[in-house]
């Protein structure tokens, strides 16, 4: 959600899982990650995107490996669905091939969709990936027993189901609270984090679980 805190945070988890070493980030956010360059000893490289083919995102990233950056940072994710040239873009210029049907569009836009996912899934180190989320107005009481409007984050604005492809998906809210949505990490499951800080709270859990030797079956 705007303002909840996910370039921030998301640049202190990349931060974490890099060790120190540089690394990457993919802005998409009108700068909004260079902001911080510099803060509490964060350091990386920024490719600064204003057209969002996913096709090219998979490019980014093989250049990303290629240079040895150990986490890349997707800041954010949501415009290569919905920006332009995105996968929904994709859809729509397509449509044009098949009588304008919107529908038979996808034959040319899922494989672009799941191409970029691949492509986020194989890249040689981590991935950390930023998503602003459609959002609704609900009435909640308040601390008074009043009822008052209070903005909600509904789901990610990318294709639906996206978050089950990452190891962790957490939701950010207005008040900078973190909730664990999914995660494959034990120690991370179901948490509920206020005002975190990512290096310290999902990233070095996460570094230790992937690090951490199998248990062996005897």
């Amino acid at each position: 959600m705007s303002g909840s805190g996910k370039t921030w945070t998301g640049l202190s988890i990349a931060q974490g899982l890099s060790e120190g070493r540089r690394f990457a980030v993919i802005d998409t956010e009108k700068g909004a990650a260079s902001l911080y360059a510099g803060h509490r000893g964060i350091q990386f490289d920024t490719l600064a995107m204003d057209r969002y083919d996913p096709r090219d995102l998979a490019r980014a990233l093989e250049a990303a490996g290629q240079a040895g950056y150990p986490t890349v940072f997707v800041d954010s994710l949501s415009h290569f669905w919905t920006g332009t040239d995105g996968t929904l873009d994709q859809v729509e210029k397509a449509k044009g091939k098949y009588g304008n049907n919107a529908f038979a569009g996808w034959k040319d836009g899922t494989p672009i969709q799941n191409d970029m996912v691949a492509a986020l899934l194989a890249y040689p180190g981590h991935v950390v990936a930023s998503m602003r989320s459609y959002t609704e107005w609900v009435l909640e009481e308040n601390e008074r027993g009043k009822r008052e409007p209070k903005r909600v984050g509904t789901r990610p604005e990318q294709r639906k189901g996206i978050e089950y492809e990452f190891d962790v998906a957490v939701a950010m809210d207005i008040d900078n609270r973190l909730e664990v949505l999914k995660s494959r990490c034990p120690e991370l499951h179901r948490k509920t984090i206020e005002r975190p800080n990512g290096a310290r709270d999902i990233a070095a859990p996460l570094l230790a679980w992937l690090n951490a030797t199998p248990e062996t079956a005897e």
